[in-house]
């Protein structure tokens, strides 16, 4: 049995497919299903779980080279949600994007994993190392 670390198998299953440079998207509660690649959905309620906490949860197991996210994030949240939000991405690679060419990007990715997160542009893709 499992004690410490990601529990959840199917989220381990995922992490487990993903190999140098493929990525995995961490999506908010309003990101649109995409059949063409696996979703896990975290969600419970709003911000339940969030981005930031997925991304947290993740990083001790995953090793992330880059992360892209939407422009738009910096204008559509207050400076307190942005910060909150991108904490969990201290010390990593970011590049911005629009919106649309982020998600240009999904359906090259492994897998998806949606959670409650409210925060508005707050997808990101996680490239790994």
């Amino acid at each position: 049995m499992l004690r410490t670390g990601i529990l959840n198998p199917a989220v381990l299953a995922l992490l487990a497919r993903v190999r140098h440079t493929n990525t995995l998207v961490i999506a908010d509660r309003g990101f649109p299903f995409w059949p063409e690649i696996e979703t896990i959905d975290l969600s419970v309620v709003d911000d339940l779980p969030t981005v930031a906490q997925i991304v947290t949860a993740l990083r001790p197991n995953f090793v992330i080279g880059k992360v892209y996210t939407a422009n738009e994030v910096n204008a559509a949240n207050p400076p307190a949600t942005l910060a909150r939000h991108l904490a969990a991405l201290e010390g990593l690679p970011l590049t911005y994007l629009s919106h649309i060419e982020l998600k240009q990007r999904v359906p090259l990715s492994i897998g998806l994993i949606r959670t409650g997160d409210t925060t508005q542009y707050g997808n990101l893709i996680l490239e790994s190392a």
